[in-house]
C-alpha cells in the first residue's frame, strides 16, 4: 500500500512555528502577517511534495484550553481559500495538552509550540494519529464546530488528535461532501509540523451516510476525479488527501447497483406487488446477478464468487449465494457464542448512535440498563415493526421540531410505526414537494442538523411481518424456537451451540423485510436522500441508476425522466454516472471499473453493520469487505446479529472499539 504524505523537515517546521510566534507577539494577532506575496502563494516544501495555497497555517497564538479535559483547541479555521459555503467549510482541532508547551496570553488564549517529549497512551506529538469524524446521516451537511467539542475528549484521552471539519450536505449535490472533507485533510497536511499529529496516520469514521463518506475517503485518496471540484473551492494543492484507515458503520455504498441488490436480497419479502411491479423487481434482481458475476469477487481461498439460476427465487444459488448464507450463519453463531442465557430483550429509548445504545452488550448476557442491550429482530408484540432499540438512527437525535417528528420523537423517542407518504407503494406517483420520503427523509435544511432520519430496523412500508422477540429467553434453544415461530428456518445443534439457516430468503422474511419500494435508493418519484445527493444544488433531485433507466426506457411514466437525468451534466461537465462513480468505493477498488488502481487506498478498514437493517441489502457491506480484501487491504469486518441501522458492535461500545482498532493498526 502507498503511504500517504511525508514529514516536513524538522528545521522548516521549527522555523514556521517560531515565525508564527514572533509575528503574533508583535501584536497583529494572526499568522497572516506574512508578506502579501507569501500569503498569495504560501508554499511549504516537503520531501517529494509542495503544498500550495493562499491560506495561512494554523495560528499558534490562538489556542484555547479546556482544563477539565486537558485539551488545547481551536475552531473556525478555514480549510479552503474560496469556500462555496463559509457556514460549513471550516474546521476545529483538539489536541492533548501534553503535546503542547503553552504560554498564557492573558486573554483566554495561549501561544503553543509542540512538545515532542511527552507521551499519551504510548503516542507522542510526532506519532499521534489524527481522527476525523464524518457525522453526515443521509449525506447531510455537517456543521463546523464553533466551540469546544466534548466528544473529542474520548479521543484526546487516547492520545489522538481530533479534527472536526464541517462539510456541505446532499443539498449541494455530490461530490460536495467528500470534496470538502478532502480539502480539510489537505489543509491538515499543509500544517504538518505546525500542529501535533502524524499526517501519515489519518483515520476517518462514520455511520450510514457518514459511513459511506468515510469509505469514500478511504477509497478515493488522491483521485484526479475530485480535482476540478477541489480547485473550485480553493483547496490546498500539491499534498495528499488520502487517509490511512477508514471506519464504516452501515455504509450506504455501491449505489450504482444498490437498487438491484435490494430487489435480489429483499424483494422476496414483498407480497402486494402488481404484475408490472413484480416484473420490474425480477428484472432488477437478474441485473444484480449479472453484475456480481462480472464483478469477479473472490473468497479468501481465491475461489470466484458467482450466482447461478435457481428453481426458487432469482439466482438464489452459486458460490456467492453460499458465501452470503455463511455470513448470516456466522453472525448468528457469533451472537450465540457471545451471549449468556437467560437472555433478556429490552426496548430502549433515547438518541441513537452507539450500537446497543453506546454501552454494548454485557458479557454475562444480563438485562441491560438504558445504555446497553442487544435487541435481535425487534418487532413489537402487536405485529408492527419498531426500531430494534427504539432510538433515532444515524448517530444522533436531530432535536428538530419539524413536520416529521412527533412530540415523543422530538425528545429522542420514536413512534412504534412510521408511515411514509408513499404508504408502501412500489411505483408511487411523483410526490409533492416537501412530503416525507420513503426513508423518512426531508429536504436538508442546510444548517448542519439534518431533518433526515432512518429508523433502526423498522419496516417503514410494512405494518406486519417478521418474527417478534421480546422478554427473557432461558436457553439458546428457547431463543431459536422464537426465531422459528412462523416456521423452521434455523437448525440448531445444542451440543456445539451452532446454527445453520435453510436459505437467505427465509432469513430475510423473518428478520430483514423490505422497508423501501422499488427504487430503494433511486426512488421512482425522486424522493430518496440519494436523489437529492445526485441533484445539482439547492435541494434539486435527480435519477442516477443507469440499470433502472434502461429497464424503464419505454415506460410512459418514468422513462423520459430517467433518460434526461442520465444525459445531464453539472457545472464541471460531469454526468450523473461520473459523479456516481466518485461516490462508489468499488469504482476505485475493483478491476470491473475504470477507476481501479487510480487512487491511494487506505491500508486499514473496519466495517460493521447490523444484519437486520432493512435500509440496504446485506450485499452492500459484504461486497465492500470482499473487494477490499481482494485489493490487499487489512479488513476487520463483521455483521452484528439482531442489530439494525446503527453503530452496531458485538460487544463493548463503538467509540472504545474504534479507538482500540486504531491502536491495533498502529502499535
Amino acid at each position: 500500500m502507498v503511504r500517504v504524505g511525508r514529514r516536513i523537515g524538522l528545521f522548516l517546521a521549527a522555523a514556521l512555528v517560531l515565525s508564527g510566534c514572533s509575528n503574533n507577539a508583535a501584536g497583529n494577532g494572526s499568522s497572516a502577517a506574512q508578506t502579501e506575496t507569501e500569503t498569495s502563494q504560501a508554499a511549504t516544501e516537503r520531501a517529494g511534495e509542495t503544498a500550495v495555497t493562499s491560506l495561512p497555517q494554523i495560528d499558534s497564538t490562538k489556542w484555547k484550553y479546556n482544563s477539565d479535559d486537558k485539551v488545547y483547541w481551536q475552531t473556525g479555521i478555514s480549510y479552503c481559500a474560496d469556500p462555496a459555503d463559509e457556514k460549513y467549510e471550516t474546521l476545529g482541532i483538539f489536541v492533548p495538552a501534553a503535546y503542547m508547551n503553552a504560554k498564557d496570553n492573558g486573554d483566554g488564549t495561549f501561544t503553543c509550540t509542540i512538545n515532542n517529549q511527552a507521551a499519551v497512551k504510548g503516542y507522542t506529538a510526532d506519532s499521534a494519529p489524527i481522527v476525523i469524524p464524518v457525522n453526515t446521516p443521509g449525506y447531510s451537511a455537517m456543521a463546523a464546530p464553533t466551540d469546544y467539542v466534548t466528544d473529542s475528549a474520548s479521543y484526546t484521552d487516547a492520545g489522538f488528535i481530533y479534527v472536526a471539519a464541517g462539510c456541505r450536505g446532499r443539498d449541494a449535490g455530490a461530490p460536495a461532501g467528500v470534496t470538502d472533507l478532502k480539502a480539510a485533510i489537505r489543509y491538515i497536511r499543509y500544517n504538518d509540523g505546525v500542529i501535533p499529529g502524524d499526517v501519515d496516520r489519518v483515520f476517518s469514521f462514520g455511520m450510514s451516510g457518514g459511513g459511506a463518506q468515510s469509505a469514500l475517503l478511504g477509497a478515493t485518496g488522491d483521485s484526479e476525479d475530485y480535482e476540478p471540484y477541489l480547485t473550485v473551492i480553493g483547496a490546498v494543492s500539491g499534498v495528499s488527501d488520502a487517509v490511512t484507515g477508514s471506519m464504516c458503520w452501515c455504509p450506504i455504498t455501491e449505489l450504482d447497483y444498490a437498487d438491484e441488490a435490494y430487489e435480489w436480497n429483499l424483494g422476496n419479502t414483498r407480497t402486494d406487488l402488481t404484475e408490472k411491479e413484480q416484473t420490474l423487481s425480477d428484472q432488477m434482481a437478474e441485473a444484480f446477478a449479472k453484475y456480481i458475476n462480472d464483478l469477479g469477487l473472490k473468497d479468501a481461498s481465491g475461489n470466484t464468487l458467482a450466482l447461478e439460476e435457481s428453481e426458487n427465487g432469482i439466482y438464489q444459488a452459486g458460490t456467492y449465494y453460499e458465501y452470503l448464507k455463511g455470513v448470516v450463519e456466522n453472525s448468528l453463531n457469533n451472537f450465540l457464542e457471545d451471549t449468556t442465557f437467560p437472555y433478556t430483550i429490552e426496548t430502549k429509548k433515547g438518541p441513537q448512535g452507539g450500537g446497543r445504545g453506546q454501552g454494548g452488550k454485557k458479557p454475562d448476557g444480563a438485562p441491560q440498563d438504558e445504555n446497553g442491550g442487544h435487541k435481535p429482530d425487534g418487532a413489537s408484540t402487536d405485529g408492527n415493526r419498531v426500531p430494534q432499540d427504539g432510538k433515532m438512527a444515524d448517530g444522533q437525535n436531530d432535536g428538530k421540531t419539524d413536520q416529521n417528528m412527533t412530540e415523543e420523537n422530538k425528545a429522542g423517542d420514536v413512534p412504534a410505526e412510521v408511515v411514509p407518504e408513499n404508504n408502501g407503494k412500489s411505483l408511487p406517483e411523483k410526490s409533492p414537494e416537501g412530503k416525507v420520503a420513503a426513508d423518512g427523509a426531508t429536504p436538508d435544511t442546510g444548517n448542519g442538523t439534518p431533518d433526515f432520519y432512518a429508523m433502526d430496523g423498522v419496516d417503514r412500508n410494512l405494518s406486519t411481518g417478521g418474527v417478534t422477540l421480546s422478554g427473557t429467553y432461558e436457553t439458546a434453544q428457547d431463543y431459536i424456537d422464537a426465531l422459528n415461530a412462523d416456521g423452521t428456518w434455523v437448525n440448531y445443534d445444542s451440543a456445539t451451540n451452532t446454527a445453520t439457516i435453510t436459505s437467505i430468503a427465509d432469513f430475510t422474511n423473518a428478520c430483514k423485510r423490505a422497508s423501501k419500494g422499488i427504487g430503494a435508493f433511486d426512488a421512482l418519484d425522486e424522493s430518496q436522500a440519494e436523489n437529492t445527493l445526485f441533484g445539482y444544488g439547492d435541494g434539486t433531485t435527480s435519477h442516477f441508476d443507469a440499470t433502472l433507466a434502461d429497464l424503464l426506457n419505454d415506460d410512459e411514466t418514468y422513462g423520459a425522466a430517467f433518460t434526461e437525468a442520465m444525459e445531464k451534466t453539472d457545472s464541471e461537465g460531469k454526468t450523473v454516472t461520473e459523479r456516481g462513480n466518485m461516490y462508489n468505493p468499488l469504482y476505485y477498488l475493483s478491476a470491473y471499473y475504470d477507476g481501479y488502481q487510480k487512487s491511494t487506498v487506505a491500508g486499514y478498514w473496519r466495517i460493521r453493520t447490523g444484519i437486520a437493517q432493512s435500509d440496504t441489502a446485506l450485499t452492500t457491506e459484504v461486497n465492500l469487505a470482499l473487494v477490499l480484501k481482494n485489493y490487499g487491504a487489512d479488513v476487520d469486518f463483521a455483521t452484528i446479529w439482531g442489530e439494525g441501522h446503527t453503530m452496531a458492535e458485538s460487544t463493548g461500545d463503538s467509540t472504545t472499539n474504534f479507538i482500540e482498532w486504531v491502536n491495533k493498526c498502529l502499535k
